[in-house]
């Protein structure tokens, strides 16, 4: 594995990438009539099977669908391809997201495409 070297966020860490990884988890649950897939930890093409396997049945189910964002503390590409093949199938809110992933979508033009929103509440009400 590579070595990498950062200052993220002002702090410096260097090391092996997966040692910085942070468990990918998904919880889900209902708030306000949209079904909430809250996302926790870091999101690559190792990681984000259970997270689209989560959206998937929720986009199936449920006629709106939020993700949680504010638990992703790493996101790439497959993260990205996973929100807009969800957000075409359905309807998608992405909440609350940090500022990395605020970032990544601007970065991207993704924030042109979804519907992000500052909170879960917000999201689901809208």
């Amino acid at each position: 594995m590579p070595k990498l070297v950062s200052d993220v966020g002002g702090k410096q860490w260097s090391g092996r990438a997966d040692e910085h990884a942070v468990e990918a988890t998904v919880i889900q649950y209902e708030r306000h009539g949209a079904w909430v897939v809250a996302a926790h930890g870091s999101y690559d093409m190792h990681s984000i099977p259970p997270l689209a396997d989560a959206l998937a049945a929720a986009a199936r189910k449920h006629p709106k669908v939020v993700l949680d964002a504010s638990g992703v503390v790493f996101a790439d590409s497959s993260f990205l391809n996973l929100l807009i093949l969800t957000h075409q199938a359905g309807t998608l809110r992405v909440a609350a997201p940090p500022q990395q992933l605020q970032r990544l979508f601007a970065i991207t033009g993704v924030d042109a495409v979804l519907e992000v929103r500052e909170t879960v509440d917000d999201a689901a009400a809208s």
